[in-house]
């Protein structure tokens, strides 16, 4: 199977298992990722999602080369439902968290699918790169908006010149959260996962979108959104919940409404 998925108590863990071909993107990998994200985004009992790769050698080489060069240049042909559902999850449409697991290097579209995650753990081993244009290609993946998470001149370096960078320059850029030995990636990214699970998922999911769209949106526009979506959280039956667990001194029960 291209993609493996495992549940880990209220964490969904996605895994691309093609390690023969460096867990490169081809058509199953895409609509399993594609549809799997959103199944895991509407059911309830899932709190957190975790994107990680099978073998030390990728987490993703971005597209398989071969089917796109067999499909004569159109990419690898996912169906339309799955691939909508695919560059959905690209774009930022997932409501539940988030987690990249970089078990190893990720470059092209495996890069691509780190920059859709809300937090990324790497190995200190992984390299990145952006590296389309050596292809003639261009990151279409969301890669073209890696100005808006670094510097301009820096985005343009490594988008125009292509070249892959190690695991510290990535911490460094702020593009991942943490930099762990390779064996104990997909434990500290299960325990990331935890942690913000653990907290109330209506809040959660709100919290996310609005930070996201604070870091592209005029403040007005995002102080007009929090106020259409404010009084439904702070009136919700988890958000009573929670002042009530912190008067008793007990854990919360969430109800997710």
């Amino acid at each position: 199977m291209d993609l493996e998925r495992e549940r880990r108590g209220a964490v969904e863990i996605f895994r691309i298992n093609r390690p023969e071909a460096r867990n490169a993107l081809n058509a199953a990998v895409i609509s399993g990722i594609g549809r799997g994200m959103e199944e895991a985004d509407a059911d309830p009992e899932v709190r957190a999602i975790v994107l990680t790769g099978t073998g030390d050698r990728a987490f993703c080489a971005g597209m398989d080369l071969r089917e796109f060069a067999s499909a004569g240049g159109s990419g690898a042909a996912a169906d339309g439902d799955a691939a909508d559902a695919y560059m959905r999850f690209i774009k930022g449409g997932i409501r539940k968290p988030l987690i990249g697991a970089a078990n190893a290097s990720a470059v092209a579209g495996g890069f691509e699918l780190l920059l859709a995650c809300d937090m990324v753990v790497a190995s200190s081993d992984a390299k990145f790169g952006l590296p389309e244009v050596k292809r003639a290609l261009f990151p279409a993946g969301g890669g073209v908006f890696l100005g808006r998470r670094i510097p301009l001149a820096v985005a343009l370096e490594l988008t125009l010149t292509g070249d892959t960078f190690d695991a510290s320059r990535a911490l460094a850029l702020n593009l991942v959260n943490v930099v762990v030995p390779a064996e104990r990636v997909l434990d500290e990214a299960i325990a990331l996962a935890e942690r913000v699970g653990a907290n109330g998922p209506l809040a959660v999911q709100v919290t996310k979108q609005l930070v996201r769209w604070a870091a592209y949106l005029p403040a007005d526009e995002v102080w007009r959104r929090q106020e259409e979506v404010q009084a439904s959280v702070f009136a919700s039956e988890d958000a009573r919940e929670g002042a009530v667990a912190y008067i008793e001194k007990r854990q919360p029960v969430w109800r997710g409404r």
